[in-house]
């Protein structure tokens, strides 16, 4: 079984230290790196990510704490272990208020070295953890698979299976509430990335102003209100996949700089003029029309060219209708209170086939929620359902009467008039024209 190791600098400028413990630390579970002097250490943190640092507190070619602050500021979330002299305690106490993890002296207590760089790395994967919470909380991930056996459904889960393995971006498209989260979340669980972060945005939630910011990261001071340095979510998908929900909601400007990222997997912090570089797969949606968006000037046309490598294309909830019982029976099970059984009578689910859910399967979900706390006994009735939703449908239900009332008995007077049109136009006193139409109509059916 292969393990991923995580990755650990060691910066010291005497070659026979960094030997040592490379040697003495390197494992299963670790990746050890060198680097000889601060210059190259901040190269190195700068190119990619480390859990921890173990580093020498005097450098040739930096002051004291210098290195650390820059290496706090470029990574926040790595942890930092700094390598003492005797006669250097007082300054090491002052590096862990700067944010250091812990120090050791010299000589070094090995097995003690070795605990807290464990401990350091641990600390680091919860940081990174809850900054990962943070950003997906409020995110509503709806149901974990895409529910239904229509044709559309079938056809639909035959591209997850096909394209989660390929590793390239993925467009999908549909209307608002159709269930685009749940095909990105299918395609990255059927991933080889699965075992990774799944970083998850809506873009119609970031400010204009600070969308760079939260997508690339920032550096301190390189704006109004950036009092300390952060990462951004394209760093904490590193190895892993960035799904951006609603990308038509972005600025040129930031879609060209993901056009970057895109092609050269690199990209830089705001105010940073170092890249750095990662490895992601990428997930898009959108409800707009992105070729109609690109025609107007409103979408940068090379980017949708090149997000648009693979597209899956959701159908509305009206247009499979035939979905609807299965969905209601998942989400009575995922929404009844633990305990409890509901079930919907056919009158109830009559009016739910009927109506056209132009809010998608996230209108329906929120309706079953409503009628489970409207329902009594474990019955969900007609009048558990929202008002304008039965309304929708008996006048639904209503048109199709009248029309097959209609249709009946223009086909009736045809006959009586041995299908004279003009005779049966006169005795229904319409136009021919209209007479024509409605045959056409009807006999379309």
């Amino acid at each position: 079984m292969n393990i991923e190791k995580y990755p650990v600098l060691v910066v010291d400028d005497e070659e026979s230290i960094r030997r040592l413990l490379e040697k003495e630390l390197a494992g299963t579970n670790r990746e050890i790196v060198k680097a000889a002097d601060a210059s190259e250490a901040i190269d190195k943190v700068r190119g990619r990510s480390f859990d921890v640092i173990i580093m020498d507190l005097r450098l040739p070619d930096t002051s004291d704490l210098d290195l650390l602050i820059k290496v706090r500021d470029a990574s926040p979330c790595t942890e930092v272990i700094m390598i003492t002299g005797h006669g250097d305690i007082d300054t090491a106490v002052e590096a862990m208020k700067l944010g250091a993890y812990d120090f050791i002296a010299k000589p070094f207590n090995l097995d003690r070295l070795d605990l807290l760089v464990e401990k350091a790395h641990q600390r680091s994967r919860l940081s990174v953890e809850n900054r990962l919470l943070r950003h997906s909380a409020s995110y509503d991930q709806g149901p974990v698979k895409f529910i239904g056996n229509s044709k559309a459904v079938r056809d639909i889960q035959f591209l997850i299976n096909k394209v989660a393995p390929a590793d390239i971006p993925v467009l999908i498209t549909g209307e608002s509430g159709a269930g685009k989260d749940v095909v990105a979340n299918a395609i990255h669980n059927r991933s080889t990335r699965a075992g990774n972060p799944m970083i998850i945005k809506n873009c119609a939630s970031l400010q204009k102003e600070l969308a760079r910011s939260e997508l690339f990261g920032h550096v301190k001071g390189s704006f109004t209100g950036a009092g300390e340095s952060q990462e951004g979510l394209v760093s904490y998908a590193h190895q892993g996949t960035l799904f951006l929900d609603e990308i038509g909601e972005l600025s040129l400007d930031v879609q060209a700089s993901l056009l970057r990222l895109l092609e050269t997997q690199t990209y830089r912090r705001v105010g940073e003029k170092e890249e750095r570089r990662v490895n992601i797969r990428f997930l898009f949606a959108t409800n707009r029309n992105l070729g109609e968006e690109v025609k107007t000037g409103r979408f940068n046309e090379a980017f949708y060219h090149r997000i648009n490598v693979f597209n899956i294309a959701i159908p509305s909830l009206k247009e499979r209708k035939e979905d609807l019982p299965l969905l209601v029976d998942f989400f009575l099970t995922k929404l009844s209170p633990e305990g409890t059984t509901y079930r919907m009578v056919q009158g109830a689910m009559d009016c739910v086939l009927d109506y056209d859910w132009p809010g998608n399967v996230r209108e329906l979900r929120n309706v079953i929620e409503r009628s489970i706390i409207l329902g009594e006994n474990g019955i969900i009735t007609k009048r558990c359902l929202p008002h304008e939703l039965v309304v929708e449908a008996e006048r639904s239900e209503a048109s199709i009467t009248l029309e097959s009332v209609e249709k009946k008995h223009i086909f009736k007077m045809l006959d009586f008039h041995n299908g004279n049109r003009r005779k049966t136009a006169d005795a229904l006193g319409i136009s021919r024209k209209t007479l024509y139409r409605k045959m056409t109509h009807y006999q379309s059916q």
